[in-house]
């Protein structure tokens, strides 16, 4: 496979990068695992100097960082650094809070005592998406740098210079060589390296496609993963929300990143007494979203990450609408340089049209009619998917009790499916297993080992 930086809002390759051969491999694998045999016996306090002085140089960096983003997958310039700056304060989070986290958990045993202590299991490996080029690898590198793990990235093709910045950013801080490795691999290599006994467990970040591949490839070699796939989350308004705050949030949740989210909203559940009036509020605000370059701040509405993404996405309207969709907005390419696609709304899906089970990871919206709030959470779970959601009430108790019932990973009350350091992220179903962030991302990859001190007489 090629590692190329293509812009997709001028379609200019800007840089190729060569693929490791064997060799190279290899010698990183080598390293690595060298490194994590120092790396397990420092202290948290020598860590977290290395981690925070990451985020510090993070914020330093931001203007070049979110250059990058912007030039390699389209990103609007303030999304890009908004990326930038929560990405530094998940790596802070962790430095600050991984001690306590990880500290000895003392139990009370019948008779003598017992304790839990949370080990470093060694080198892991991680295949993260080119969505949110920063923020996947920190939620994977600054929790289990913390605990004492080493890690190993394959990231997307498509943002090269980003993963290599990154990289660069762990050696400017003083990580030793091979605790943070940029690999720029095949997919053939992909299989080697988890196949290899120095790799101890394996993440990956992308499409249910992908995470099947990868997570059976690392049960075959019976190592711990975790998976964050994809995602098709409702977007619940029930007859007593605010109108006017829920089209807001709607035109946020929809269209923050182009809709390239696995937690954007993708279905949007409204019931009956509101859907005329928020449907035509969504519509004029998509309508109203400007096309251009994304490096300019004045422009609303950026490019796909990349041609395949656009054309996927026309495609997958084009089969929605011939089995029978409403074309409500938009579904077509922008007349324009790049991968524009206009905004999109499709109404009238059926359970047997392809768009009903399917995930869109783009500017479309899929629009739905309820007469309540039973069959709003009927339909939100009539889903393979189960990431995100979000249920949009006055009714704040109300709220909570809905999102009760909605199976899926998280559920926001009054707001689109968000992340920020201290809140747990990932789902259920088809959207994967495992938690990323807070308390219970630094929990995933460390050895659970009871120590038991006792003084039992043997029996006789």
């Amino acid at each position: 496979m090629a590692y190329q930086s293509v812009n997709p809002y001028s379609g200019s390759i800007l840089e190729t990068f060569e693929e490791l051969t064997d060799e190279q491999l290899e010698s990183a694998l080598r390293t690595a695992n060298t490194c994590f045999e120092n790396w397990k016996h420092t202290t948290f306090v020598d860590r977290a100097a290395v981690v925070a002085k990451a985020a510090a140089l993070m914020r330093e960096r931001s203007d070049e960082l979110a250059r990058l983003v912007t030039l390699e997958m389209g990103k609007l310039i303030d999304e890009a650094r908004g990326e930038v700056e929560l990405s530094a304060d998940i790596i802070d989070y962790y430095a600050q809070n991984a001690e306590r986290f990880l500290a000895p958990e003392q139990l009370k045993p019948s008779s003598g005592g017992a304790q839990v202590e949370s080990n470093p299991i060694g080198v892991l490996f991680g295949v993260e998406p080119w969505n949110f080029p920063y923020y996947q690898l920190v939620r994977f590198a600054a929790p289990n740098l913390m605990a004492g793990n080493v890690v190993m990235v394959k990231h997307a093709a498509c943002v090269p210079q980003c993963a290599i910045a990154f990289e660069q950013l762990w050696l400017d801080a003083g990580a030793p060589t091979g605790a943070y490795t940029n690999l720029l691999i095949s997919y053939d290599q992909v299989n080697q390296v988890i196949d290899d006994p120095r790799i101890k467990g394996v993440a990956l970040t992308g499409s249910t496609d992908a995470g099947k591949v990868v997570a059976a490839r690392a049960g075959q070699n019976l190592k711990k993963s975790t998976m964050e796939l994809g995602g098709s989350d409702a977007f619940i308004v029930l007859e007593d929300a605010d109108l006017d705050k829920a089209v807001k949030w709607a035109v946020w949740g929809k269209m923050n990143n182009t809709g390239q989210c696995c937690v954007a909203a993708k279905r949007f559940v409204v019931v009956e007494e509101l859907a005329d009036r928020f449907l035509d509020g969504f519509q004029a605000a998509l309508m109203a979203l400007e096309p251009g370059d994304p490096m300019d701040k004045a422009t609303t509405l950026a490019p796909l990450s990349t041609e395949a993404a656009l054309v996927k996405l026309l495609d997958q309207v084009d089969r929605a609408v011939a089995k029978g969709a409403t074309l409500v907005m938009g579904g077509g390419r922008i007349d324009r340089p790049g991968a524009f696609m206009q905004p999109t709304i499709l109404a009238n899906i059926e359970p047997n049209n392809p768009a009903f089970r399917e995930e869109f990871f783009g500017p479309v919206a899929l629009f739905f009619r309820v007469k309540n709030e039973d069959e709003a959470v009927a339909l939100a779970n009539d889903s393979e998917f189960g990431l995100g959601g979000s249920v949009f009430t006055e009714d704040v108790e109300r709220g909570k009790r809905v999102a009760s019932r909605v199976d899926t990973g998280m559920v926001f009350v009054n707001h689109p499916t968000w992340t920020t350091p201290d809140l747990p992220f990932g789902g259920i179903k088809n959207s994967g297993y495992g938690r990323e962030l807070s308390s219970m991302g630094i929990q995933e990859f460390v050895n659970k080992k009871l120590i038991r001190v006792t003084s039992i007489d043997a029996p006789a």
